[in-house]
């Protein structure tokens, strides 16, 4: 026999108390409730979430939509559209892409979106691909390769 195994014996039941029916009962005059103000009153308390007229959490917090995300991760966008004038079986990184001018700003991690055509096989090196643009590069007989974030690719 354990602690966590103690229980009352099968059928008991324990006298319910009977709280406000006078001092001798132990549970008399305000039953527990204290002295007075809203929660010694009968009826219903406060409804949830009601914090005395302050305002609430649940109004605190923004809405579910169009709120700024803490600690975002930016990337250095492109289309595979865009990538269809380089040459066929070219190494696409962020570095080549400033390069060849077709992106002009380091905004952070090259990041390959989906608009677009691609015809030119090419082997793409960036830090995130959409799944139309991983399809579409792989079906133009390139390559997608996943290289992680180092620093001289963050923004300035």
């Amino acid at each position: 026999m354990k602690l966590d195994n103690l229980q009352p014996k099968k059928g008991s039941t324990k006298r319910r108390r009977r709280v406000g029916r006078g001092i001798a009962a132990g549970q008399g005059a305000s039953a527990g409730l204290g002295m007075r103000g809203q929660k010694s009153r009968s009826g219903a308390g406060t409804r949830p979430g009601f914090e005395g007229g302050q305002l609430p959490l649940y109004r605190r917090l923004p809405k579910l939509k169009h709120f700024t995300v803490i600690n975002r991760k930016q990337y250095t966008t492109i289309n595979v559209g865009k990538l269809a004038s380089l040459p066929a079986n070219t190494d696409v990184t962020l570095a080549s892409l400033i390069k060849a001018k077709i992106i002009t700003t380091n905004d952070g991690p090259l990041k390959i979106l989906g608009d677009g055509d691609l015809n030119v096989s090419l082997n793409v090196k960036a830090a995130a691909f959409t799944a139309g643009a991983r399809n579409k590069i792989e079906a133009a007989g390139g390559s997608c390769e996943v290289i992680e974030e180092s620093a001289s690719q963050k923004p300035e």
